[in-house]
């Protein structure tokens, strides 16, 4: 063979995957059609947000890559939904696009196991039987070996860009897509589908008038999304805040006949939760304005990003609705915006491990697997460079469970109940958000990541003395009293802060903040968490009955037929698992737990 791993793809998911195999110890290479196009932020150049920050998180806290590349990069940091509970808390950082890109690529070019080839994969080398992956086949027709492959093609499986009446093969803006695959995996027999995505016009920043938009600044202490260190200090810019009016929105209805959107060129679904501005003037006809954030794409540029305002109008019509916007009447638009279109397979096609049920070897990930948002990547790159590590170890894989973090969550809704549409990530998707808060994650996943390779004793030794600090701020708030109770019961009040504790506590100064602010939360929310660990016991009981991948349900008595079918389709790991395949009932979960109870055909 002439690697142990291949990836394909250098996004976000790129990036975490040949990290990880490489990192385990596996002589891996990572091809990508542009070799200055890794680690771009092609979108919004932001990391973050809610849900999405709890994931780089634990990314961090697994071994992955995507916080150290924030935190270096970060120019504004904010913990969205403070005032709301901690289960919905989550912090988003503004990036310098630029410097993310840079340190991306030179992380990876500095993996000594780990090489970089710029090419363009168009097809798989399967063994004799078809059903096992040992290679791909390049544009150049170069053909390379390897024992895994991941694949993560983002936005350029056949991608195509809409801007109006002009349309071109590309998956970002003057970036070719890769043509050829895309239709080699349908003739092999994959779920391939399409999906659609956009992004907004980007302006020059002396052409805005600041004085028309209110401003929005960062917190005063920028935190870490690594737990490999406690603070950053660093400073902070700006963002903007505009909004549309009855003016923009009779721009886009006057001219939506020209979108290819409404006019059927594009066929791929889009996103439900982040609309294009006509998708949102279409749909929501009563509201007479829609925000949207202005924010700066680096320290080194001018250009600034228009967030909550992507589309796939013409060109003219763009420049006359930005500029019917206040504070934008005499924006410059440096770069339109435009709508993707691209492939995607059908992540029911996959193990919750993220390898193909198809062939063997193939792992995929990324917006491959219909996901939108790069921390979505990054996590299920970073999985499945994980699993197919495991693979090449011949190891059990690491599959999180709903219970352990988003990515989990994420994965298990993927290859469950497969999507149509982008999928996006929400606290609102968690059953188990508590238990999933973004400070916690190190507790959670530090201990996995050093079992598969990606964690060090270090790391482990800093998350024990993470705990011992946390139980010495809690064994001295029990110890001092406040009035007539301890001030750990205090806390307990909603107008009590661990900020205004230590005014009357002065030795709660030498910790570390984000030692506080997770006491802070065990403490005020400890009931909360101990009704939610009584769920998780019920829960995992139902994840511990395993199904056998080869179990037969035709066999199986009293199924119903749409749940014999989807269970066929699935293949789920656990009666867990399939209580959640839609159109699986009742009756069909009873029905397996009593077989398997009584000895029918499983594995532990």
């Amino acid at each position: 063979m002439d690697y142990d791993a291949i990836v394909v793809g250098g996004g976000h998911a790129g990036i975490e995957a040949s990290l990880a195999l490489s990192r385990i110890g596996f002589k891996t290479l990572l091809i990508t059609q542009n070799l200055d196009a890794i680690g771009r932020l092609s979108c919004n150049p932001a990391i973050g947000g809610l849900s999405k920050g709890n994931i780089v998180r634990e990314v961090d806290a697994l071994g992955g890559e995507m916080a150290h590349l924030i935190d270096h990069s970060m120019i504004q940091y904010r913990i969205l939904n403070r005032r709301r509970g901690p289960a919905v808390q989550a912090p988003r950082a503004q990036a310098d696009k630029f410097t993310y890109a840079r340190l991306a690529k030179e992380t990876l070019e500095s993996e000594h196991n780990l090489s970089l080839f710029m090419d363009t994969v168009v097809d798989f080398l399967l063994d004799p039987t078809g059903k096992r992956l040992t290679g791909v086949i390049t544009e150049r027709q170069h053909t390379i070996s390897a024992n895994v492959v991941v694949l993560t093609t983002g936005t350029f499986m056949e991608g195509k860009i809409f801007i109006g009446e002009y349309d071109a093969p590309n998956g970002r803006l003057d970036e070719p897509s890769a043509i050829g695959l895309g239709t080699n995996l349908r003739k092999k027999g994959f779920p391939v589908g399409r999906l659609k995505t956009g992004t907004p016009a980007r302006v020059r920043k002396s052409s805005l008038d600041f004085d028309k938009m209110e401003v929005q600044d960062g917190e005063e202490l920028m935190m870490p999304f690594s737990f490999d260190y406690d603070s950053i200090n660093r400073p902070q810019v700006p963002c903007y805040i505009t909004w549309t009016n009855e003016k923009t929105h009779a721009i886009i209805r006057d001219n939506i006949h020209r979108s290819p959107l409404y006019g059927g060129k594009i066929v791929g679904t889009g996103p439900r939760y982040c609309p294009s501005i006509e998708d949102k003037v279409v749909r929501f006809p009563d509201r007479n304005r829609h925000q949207i954030f202005v924010e700066p794409e680096g320290i080194g540029t001018e250009e600034m990003y228009l967030n909550g305002i992507s589309s796939s109008l013409p060109e003219d019509v763009q420049w006359d609705f930005v500029h019917s916007i206040e504070g934008l009447e005499h924006a410059q638009i440096m770069r339109p915006a435009y709508a993707v279109e691209y492939d995607f397979i059908n992540p029911q096609a996959l193990y919750p491990s993220l390898e193909s049920k198809l062939v063997e070897n193939l792992f995929i990930a990324g917006q491959t697997n219909g996901t939108s948002g790069y921390e979505e990547a990054a996590c299920q790159g970073l999985m499945a460079g994980i699993n197919a590590a495991q693979k090449l170890k011949g190891e059990p894989p690491l599959v999180l469970s709903r219970n352990e973090a988003y990515t989990g969550v994420l994965i298990d809704d993927l290859v469950t109940m497969g999507t149509k549409e982008p999928y996006r990530m929400f606290t609102s998707r968690a059953e188990y958000r508590l238990n999933l808060r973004h400070d916690s994650c190190d507790q959670r996943l530090t201990e996995k990541g050093f079992r598969v390779g990606l964690q060090s004793e270090e790391s482990l030794s800093r998350l024990r003395q993470k705990l011992e600090k946390m139980e010495t701020v809690k064994d001295l708030l029990r110890q001092r009293k406040l009035a007539d109770k301890s001030a750990i019961q205090a806390l307990k009040m909603p107008e009590v802060t661990m900020a205004s504790l230590q005014e009357s506590i002065p030795e709660l100064s030498g910790f570390e903040e984000p030692i506080k602010y997770q006491v802070e939360l065990d403490v005020k929310y400890e009931g909360y968490i101990n009704r939610q660990e009584r769920q998780i016991n019920r829960f995992e009981k139902l994840e511990s009955l395993h199904i056998s991948q080869d179990f037969d349900y035709d066999a199986l008595d009293g199924l119903s037929t749409e749940g014999k079918e989807k269970l066929k389709l699935v293949r789920p790991i656990s009666v867990g698992q399939a209580s959640r395949i839609s159109g699986v009932r009742n009756s069909d979960i009873a029905l397996l737990i009593v077989h398997l109870d009584r000895g029918g055909h499983r594995e532990r």
